[in-house]
């Protein structure tokens, strides 16, 4: 069967295309058909890069092409974005949330960004008797970006799903839909090698190693435990149900960063009461 971002899509045009997102895609990946734009027609372009097909006299785009360089591939892909909530109670009723859509690859790098601004926080620890302070961060930036781009590469873009980041005081979720494919499931997800040889968007996954925003070939997995284990994290959780339907990671906050925000929040308080007497 051929792979969902591979098939032609009937309903789009190549008007659909943006040719000056494809000439940027292009520029980025250091693609030699960069320089022999100028003088192509846009339906041999599409075809040099495999991003149309179908009969000659009636040539579509394929979904790839609409995932990444069209202007709204939400048109094509309903409710295909990027959710960022960000929780400032337990309870959930009190929440900031942005929705990032777009070409794939610019909802990622947007979201990625606004995370980051939002709750990285680095924190410099002065150990006595020594030169060098201990330096890390309440959530390692790399950790979240490759469960976020793992979750873009291997979620369904047949299904109507959002990924979804929810962002909690001590916690962070990264939940797309549906879940892995086998052989991966909820028994095996969270053991320490774990590989599965098959992608659910392969031309995907493709394009954004080209942009290097991932590397590819099963190694998210390890990329996340080892970004999270070098910053003093607690390790990540892998979660899965029995039918597929979700993938979820959690990554926790860093034990001694939430120490240090849990300190700061009491002496705010502490601050504010003395105000008001």
């Amino acid at each position: 069967e051929v792979p969902f971002d591979d098939r032609v899509n009937h309903r789009a045009t190549l008007k659909d295309l943006n040719v000056r997102r494809i000439e940027e895609y292009l520029y980025a990946v250091k693609s030699a058909l960069h320089h022999e734009m100028p003088g192509l027609p846009l339906k041999d372009l599409c075809l040099r890069m495999n991003i149309a097909g179908g009969a000659d006299e009636d040539l579509r785009p394929k979904n790839i092409g609409l995932m990444l360089f069209s202007d709204e591939p939400q048109k094509f892909f309903p409710r295909t974005t990027i959710d960022v909530v960000k929780f400032k109670d337990d309870v959930g009723d009190d929440f900031d949330e942005k929705i990032f859509s777009g070409p794939v690859h610019e909802q990622v790098r947007a979201a990625l960004k606004y995370i980051k601004d939002l709750e990285i926080v680095e924190h410099v620890h002065k150990v006595e008797g020594r030169a060098e302070a201990d330096r890390f961060f309440n959530y390692p930036y790399a950790a979240i970006e490759e469960a976020l781009v793992n979750a873009v590469y291997h979620r369904s873009y047949e299904e109507r799903e959002p990924i979804e980041v929810r962002i909690y005081s001590d916690r962070i979720y990264i939940i797309s839909y549906p879940g892995p494919l086998p052989p991966l499931g909820k028994d095996n997800i969270n053991k320490p090698i774990v590989t599965s040889h098959r992608y659910r968007n392969s031309r995907l996954g493709d394009a954004l190693k080209e942009l290097e925003l991932t590397e590819g070939r099963c190694t998210g997995f390890p990329k996340i435990r080892r970004a999270l284990k070098d910053n003093g994290s607690p390790p990540p959780v892998f979660e899965t149900d029995d039918d597929r339907e979700y993938f979820m990671v959690t990554l926790r906050i860093n034990p001694r960063a939430q120490e240090l925000a849990e300190k700061m929040t009491v002496g705010t308080r502490e601050k504010s009461r003395e105000k008001s007497r």
